[in-house]
């Protein structure tokens, strides 16, 4: 068999296995040259830009190719063809013109399928985002991530509970980065799409194009990526995009609900690559916070009128996710807007009773002892001695600002529960608690560890 003959069968492969879009953009317009060694094929493009596109993606899939057909041959050669000596039919024609608006700089070759521009939502922007110290690393992070030229570090790994702000700093990094790059691509998707469109390909045997397209891009934003968890394929195909990504120093954001040694059902490598950039939390939001959330949705409702108490009792009752808190703010507006009435306390709880009454704390103090002495490894009793070692203090000032955090009990009421000890003792607690929240790693965790074991 001739170069000929097997270049025209090695077409056919590479059309059923690169799928007909990725294959008429790239892969159509190459010709064979004609001549020369046996041992290798030489292969031309219409311009630059194209060849080294395909060298970089199709260089070992193509000499594979005509190995399998012409055992003696040893290389591919991938080149431009001299302007005199081209060709060009309407096709390369078209597959150069339409290529072109891929490029993002002259030097920087790209498919054209990697263009797509997402419909990031308008509200979710920095400017929109408040902040405070429980998202503050996060929104740096992600604001320096935004920034044009080359990132200072990446993946950018977000992870917190569900509600808190990960899926907002996502949308407002594709917003910040286009408008300083006009000129470049992104692509946000949750992991159960990039799941389903990885299955899909594989089942048209499309892969090649799916690769292209998602590694083309300039940022690439993956959300819930807990949802690929025990996925193995899935997660086989995610390792080599976030990999490449890492390589080539490309922006790459990841969104979760827990850090990356902690999510269940993912590989240890894959785990690891993403713990290599930069992991930024976002804890729950405290109760400022979450008054200054409301007070800025407020702000984006014309005409709604919502006393300040009303606000300050939402932001009290409603703890456990930020889109909760946004979403019965929305609804009281409304059903006041619609019912032509007066917004105060007495409608919000009319209005919101199951949501509120749903959020209050119902936890006792028994409970939170017993908590805090099997996560301490101390027995309960201790917590109400009058024992003075550290191992004992500490988590005893732990359960007593628990207990003033997660309980409507008085001050007095909470030094009853620990052997009697007086409110002033249960203060001192709590301000100490406070303090190493703020300077000690290991104690914030343990406290929102428990918080959320107790909350749950």
């Amino acid at each position: 068999m001739d170069q000929a003959k097997a270049w025209t069968r090695v077409r056919g492969n590479l059309r059923l296995s690169a799928g007909q879009r990725l294959f008429d953009q790239w892969l159509k317009p190459i010709v064979l040259i004609e001549g020369g060694d046996p041992e290798t094929v030489r292969l031309g493009l219409p311009s630059p830009f194209m060849t080294n596109w395909v060298k970089g993606h199709y260089a070992e899939r193509l000499l594979m190719e005509f190995r399998s057909q012409l055992p003696d041959v040893r290389t591919v050669s991938i080149e431009t063809l001299a302007r005199e000596s081209r060709e060009l039919t309407p096709e390369t024609e078209s597959a150069e013109a339409a290529a072109a608006p891929a490029v993002a700089t002259p030097a920087t070759p790209r498919p054209a399928a990697s263009t797509e521009r997402p419909r990031f939502d308008s509200r979710f922007t920095f400017e929109r985002f408040v902040v405070d110290t429980s998202n503050r690393v996060a929104f740096n992070a992600a604001k320096a991530l935004a920034e044009p030229g080359k990132p200072r570090f990446s993946p950018l790994y977000l992870h917190s509970s569900t509600g808190q702000g990960k899926t907002h700093l996502m949308h407002a990094i594709g917003h910040a980065f286009l408008e300083a790059c006009p000129d470049a691509s992104a692509i946000y998707m949750p992991a159960e799409r990039f799941m389903f469109e990885f299955v899909r390909a594989v089942r048209e045997r499309d892969t090649f194009a799916f690769k292209a397209r998602l590694r083309g891009v300039d940022l690439l934003m993956i959300d819930d990526l807990q949802f690929i968890a025990g996925k193995e394929s899935t997660q086989e195909e995610f390792f080599h995009t976030v990999d490449e990504f890492m390589r080539e120093g490309k922006r790459l954001v990841i969104a979760a609900d827990r850090s990356p040694l902690a999510l269940e059902g993912i590989e240890a490598r894959l785990a690891s690559r993403l713990g290599a950039g930069l992991a930024a939390d976002i804890k729950p939001a405290e109760l400022g916070l979450r008054r200054a959330i409301l007070g800025r949705k407020l702000e984006d409702m014309p005409g709604a009128a919502v006393p300040s108490e009303v606000l300050d009792l939402l932001a009290a009752r409603i703890s456990s996710s930020v889109r909760e808190l946004e979403g019965a703010l929305n609804r009281l507006v409304a059903y006041a807007q619609l019912n032509d009435e007066t917004v105060s306390i007495e409608f919000a709880e009319s209005v919101l009773g199951e949501a509120l009454r749903g959020s209050q704390r119902r936890i006792t103090i028994d409970e939170i002892q017993k908590a805090v002495s099997s996560h301490f490894d101390v027995k309960q009793l201790d917590l109400v001695s009058q024992r003075r070692a550290v191992a004992i203090a500490r988590p005893r000032q732990i359960a007593m600002y628990l207990a003033k955090r997660l309980t409507t009990r008085s001050l007095p009421e909470i030094g009853r529960k620990f052997g009697n000890r007086d409110h002033s003792t249960v203060i001192h607690a709590v301000r100490r608690i406070e303090e190493l929240r703020g300077t000690d790693s290991e104690i914030d965790g343990a406290v929102r560890s428990l918080m959320r074991q107790l909350e749950a």
